[in-house]
Parts: C-alpha cells; sequence; structure tokens
C-alpha cells in the first residue's frame, strides 16, 4: 500500500541556504522507494474553507509507511536533517494511501 510523506514548510532563511538540504534528500528518500510527486513552491489553489498559510508543501509517495519509518529514521536522513537545522520550521505527517 503507498503512503505519503507531507511536509509544510515556512523558510527562515534564504531559499538558497536551503540547496544542500534538498540536493541530499531526493536522493536519500530514493533509496526507500520515495519520489517527489509535489515540490515546493507550488501554488495551492483553495477550493473551501481556510485559505492556504502559505507555507510550502512538499509531498512524497512512498511504497508502504514502513518505508516511510525507514527513511525518517535512517542515519543517513538523520545526518541530512542537520543541514535544515535553523533554515526551516516544518510541519510532517505520514499518511496511508487507500488500495
Amino acid at each position: 500500500m503507498s503512503a505519503y510523506l507531507i511536509v509544510q514548510i515556512k523558510l527562515l532563511a534564504d531559499r538558497n541556504e536551503l540547496a544542500p538540504y534538498r540536493d541530499a534528500v531526493t536522493p536519500c528518500a530514493a533509496k526507500f522507494g520515495g519520489r517527489y510527486i509535489v515540490a515546493g513552491g507550488v501554488k495551492v489553489e483553495t477550493l473551501e474553507g481556510k485559505q492556504h498559510d502559505g507555507r510550502s508543501l512538499v509531498i512524497f509517495e512512498f511504497p508502504s509507511p514502513e518505508s516511510i519509518q525507514a527513511f525518517w529514521t535512517s542515519p543517513d536522513y538523520i545526518a541530512i536533517k542537520k543541514l535544515r537545522e535553523g533554515l526551516v520550521e516544518l510541519d510532517a505527517w505520514a499518511v496511508p494511501g487507500v488500495n
């Protein structure tokens, strides 16, 4: 069953300072079967309810909830997360897909 890692990001620094993190996270997620399906900086259209708060939205698709956990807790990703310290505030959610 597919699963999704949904992340909302508020930049606290210049976008270019986040480049080392962005460059490292993509191949790391790929090792666990993850791939971008929504990349940050896209326009979010509100269809109903509250207006989107303007944070960047990123969505990865993974093969399973377990693969998200394996990625998130891997030594590789734990090291990569340090590249974004002080540069962003984020919320992240793991959501199982329906099959």
